[in-house]
């Protein structure tokens, strides 16, 4: 049946949210405040809605800078302007925790949202698939994949290598998994944001950034073992796209490197230790937000020369120096054998001797601690999407006084903080980190204390 609906709010995957006979409908590309009028099929017990036409637009509507903005999935609110983007973001958090994680907004000190410099160009790591030996992005709330050619999100040096890898890796598409790029972030000036015109080409991305190319590097995932071809692939890209160097990973064993694929760039806050990256290792997509984010991370945790900071989930020492430059120990926790090895080179040669690295799954790593009688004055905590479930209980244990927890799912951080709220932890301060523009994803920072 066809609907005219009025949008109320954006929701946490990014649809305008509407009234409809009595329940909740999300309608993909429409804004707080707008009359639509939208196809509903309410065949299913989850009714689909599908817009059809903006009867009247919202003031911070605007036209999408990418002409596959309908296709692709990664910025799903290029249709937005960024005012509308980061008042929907924070009110998103603050609803996961309000209904998900029973914590009332009244009393909880939201510090001023931190925004990113660019509102493309911005996106210095990318994870594509192949389709029909072309890389490509997920679609929009799908596995449909949909094939790059340029993306003005990305970093310039990555914007339009997405044609160019995908042909040079032609020949082993069908044994990849993931190819993943990186670089070590911006180098030139923030592009404007530009609609796409009647055309509908991009035109906020600069086509010749191979002065930038030595600065990235690749990582090829693949399906099954390696072989000869898989070894050849990679290095024959290496040397046609000038770039740093790449890894090759196999479903199994140990990953094999080509060129230069490690990066260096400073770290945030302590300029003096150089930090590493690898394409095949995660990193914060956004080199510069990043740096507000670790300063907000830093501040909130407030470490002082007395204090031992239990830092859990701390991949390649993305906070770890900056809280290591004023606390008395920290002790930092990653399962991954590749991120321990970076942030160990960076303490090596940054001259850090107060990080102890361990290297284990979280969970056992913790109830390990907790049986040694470990204390902790503070914890932070940067857990994947799924969350950190039992942080509560080992925070308490561990005689934390305070713990910062560093979000990029809504819902985990409201499970989360909702357990540490039961094991005696009072919600201070919540600050978002607007790491994602273009999208629906924010990071939160969100500090709590013991009672």
């Amino acid at each position: 049946m066809r609907a005219t609906l009025t949008v109320e709010r954006l929701s946490k995957l990014g649809d305008g949210a509407a009234a409809l006979e009595g329940r909740t409908v999300f309608v993909e590309g429409a804004l707080p405040g707008e009359r639509v009028v939208a196809e509903v099929d309410t065949s299913e017990k989850i009714w689909h809605v599908r817009l059809l036409e903006v009867l009247a637009p919202s003031a911070a509507r605007r036209p999408p800078a990418c002409r596959l903005a309908a296709q692709c999935g990664g910025c799903d609110w290029l249709h937005a302007d960024e005012v509308l983007q980061r008042s929907a973001k924070q009110e998103i958090v603050l609803s996961a925790l309000e209904h998900l994680g029973g914590i009332a907004r009244v009393g909880l000190a939201v510090g001023e949202q931190a925004v990113s410099q660019r509102a493309l160009g911005y996106r210095r790591r990318a994870v594509f698939h192949f389709s029909k030996k072309r890389l490509a992005f997920f679609g929009r709330h799908s596995h449909a994949l949909v094939a790059i050619d340029l993306c003005p999100a990305l970093v310039p040096a990555l914007a339009d290598l997405p044609p160019e890898l995908s042909e040079a890796l032609a020949g082993i598409a069908k044994d990849v998994h993931e190819v993943h790029v990186l670089a070590e972030g911006p180098q030139a000036d923030p592009p404007p944001f530009s609609p796409s015109g009647v055309e509908g080409g991009p035109s906020t991305a600069p086509r010749d950034a191979r002065g930038e190319r030595k600065r990235v590097s690749f990582a090829v995932f693949l399906t099954g073992p390696a072989a000869r071809r898989h070894a050849e692939a990679c290095e024959a890209a290496v040397r046609s796209l000038s770039v740093a160097g790449a890894v090759l990973v196999p479903k199994e064993g140990s990953p094999r490197l080509f060129g230069k694929p490690i990066l260096r760039a400073l770290a945030p806050l302590t300029p003096e230790v150089p930090v590493y990256l690898r394409p095949d290792a995660f990193a914060q997509a956004n080199a510069e937000a990043n740096v507000a984010l670790v300063a907000a991370v830093a501040q909130a945790a407030g470490a002082g020369p007395a204090d031992r900071v239990l830092e859990l989930y701390s991949g390649h020492g993305n906070l770890t120096f900056a809280l290591a430059g004023t606390a008395r120990e920290v002790v930092a926790v990653e399962s991954s054998g590749t991120a321990v090895e970076l942030a160990q080179r960076s303490a090596r040669e940054g001259r850090v001797t107060n990080v102890r690295f361990v290297q284990g799954d979280v969970p056992k790593v913790c109830r390990g601690l907790v049986s040694e009688g470990q204390r902790f004055e503070l914890v932070v905590a940067d857990p994947p999407r799924s969350g950190a479930s039992g942080l509560g209980e080992w925070a308490k244990r561990l005689g934390t006084r305070r713990v910062v927890y560093v979000a990029c799912d809504p819902a985990s951080l409201a499970r989360d903080a909702a357990e540490l709220l039961a094991a005696g932890f009072t919600p201070l301060g919540l600050r978002l980190i607007d790491m994602f523009p273009q999208t629906r994803h924010a990071e939160a920072v969100m500090t709590l204390e013991a009672r």
